[in-house]
């Protein structure tokens, strides 16, 4: 496993991001384990959020784009933070752009936010985390209406490895769907490998027992 990925689990547990006990999902879905992005709230914080971006963006698509696209409202700061990060860290020079929920008919008019997009733009849809991707379904129809522009893919931080609407991950389904990549900084099989029994700032947070529960219920909601 790469350096910036186990740095970024450990990132994900000391900004409370990534935590393990009982939760209950939007879906209805028990689950042991629970990731709120809306913990990334500083700073600092995200600076280092758009930094684990960039190099797995770099990583998994090149430097052959000049758009991050992030739905509105949490994609709006990642797309900011990323970009801003693919220039320090790399000097890739990108343009951020996301949507508003509601179009503005004066000042800065229009549904987009940041760059306008135009005819022949290569563009890269940054989310936080995608359980039925739904926010992908509402947002490519918004995208194809601007133009001539070529969705390569999807980056987001954390791939939950579940079903979708169907057998497939949620991820699988949209590159079918839309046929484009995804990927994720990191998938739960990479944090829960790599948090077990281990010691981090002196708690073990997936210990046998907790590892047990998580495979309970990746045999039911797991992607076959």
């Amino acid at each position: 496993m790469e350096q910036y990925k186990k740095d970024f689990i450990e990132f994900m547990v000391e900004s409370n991001v990534l935590t393990f006990g009982d939760f209950t999902t939007k879906s209805g879905r028990k689950t042991p384990f629970f990731i709120n992005t809306g913990n990334y709230n500083t700073g600092k914080q995200l600076g280092k959020l758009g930094e684990y971006y960039a190099k797995a963006i770099k990583e998994s698509f090149g430097v052959d784009f000049n758009v991050l696209f992030g739905p509105a409202y949490k994609g709006i700061s990642l797309s900011v933070a990323a970009a801003i990060a693919l220039s320090q860290l790399f000097g890739i020079e990108v343009s951020y752009c996301s949507n508003r929920k509601e179009v503005k008919d004066h000042g800065d008019t229009g549904m987009l936010l940041g760059s306008k997009l135009k005819n022949g733009d290569k563009l890269i849809i940054i989310e936080d985390v995608t359980t039925a991707g739904t926010s992908i379904y509402e947002t490519m129809p918004i995208l194809k209406a601007q133009g001539q522009v070529d969705v390569l893919g999807l980056i987001i931080s954390v791939d939950r490895m579940e079903r979708g609407k169907g057998s497939k991950s949620a991820l699988a389904e949209l590159e079918e769907v839309f046929g484009f990549k995804t990927c994720a900084i990191v998938t739960m099989a990479e944090v829960v490998e790599y948090l077990h029994n281990r010691a981090i700032n002196g708690r073990v947070l997936i210990d046998d027992d907790m590892k047990a529960r998580i495979d309970e219920y990746y045999k039911i909601y797991g992607v076959e």
